[in-house]
Formats: structure tokens, sequence, C-alpha cells
């Protein structure tokens, strides 16, 4: 994942993250964090936050609900003035872009 960092607060950076890993694909039991699902996190000077995901496959039955979801607790995190989340497909996503966290609950490791 790619964090880009424009003169923001640095624990900023820590909280959104933290805000992130509360958001998880109902049908696996990993944040999309751990998962590999962000791609990247762009903390704007007016502090509003640019990140772009992508799903587990583009049929994922989540695909409707989860971006917002991500947007929301983004959003609650203080200091953020707003949150976009944009859904991409490229790269497509792939197991080896979960976290060690994430192969181990789910058995990979």
């Amino acid at each position: 994942m790619e964090f880009v960092n424009h003169g923001t607060i640095a624990d900023m950076e820590d909280r959104i993250v933290s805000a992130i890993k509360t958001c998880y694909d109902p049908e696996i039991p990993v944040d999309i964090y751990e998962l590999g699902l962000i791609y990247k996190v762009e903390v704007k000077p007016d502090n509003s936050v640019y990140m772009e995901m992508t799903l587990t496959s583009p049929s994922c039955p989540a695909a409707g609900t989860l971006p917002g979801d991500v947007e929301g607790s983004v959003k609650s995190v203080e200091g953020v003035t707003d949150a976009i989340v944009d859904v991409v497909f490229e790269p497509t996503w792939e197991k080896s872009m979960m976290s060690e966290i994430a192969m181990l609950e789910l058995g990979f490791m």
C-alpha cells in the first residue's frame, strides 16, 4: 500500500489505518487492510483523505457497501475533513497481497 503524506500530523496516519482496520469483508474474518485491499491512502493539505481500494473479486457481494463503510470509518477520525474511496481493479488482488497476520488467520501459513 502506498501512503502519501502532505505535511499532515504523523499520528493521523495511524488513526486512519486503525479506522480502516475496523472494516471487514463480511465473508472473510480478517480486516480489509490486512487483506491488502487498500492500495493507496493520500492525506491532502485540507486533511481530506483519498483512498484507492480493491475487492477480492469484481463480483464481491460487499461491493455495494464496503467502500462506503471505509469512507465512513475514515471520516470519523479526528482531524479528517472528508474521505473518498475509489474502487480500482488494477492491479488485480491476489493472496500474496495479504499481510502475514491475514495469512496466519486464514490458515495460509
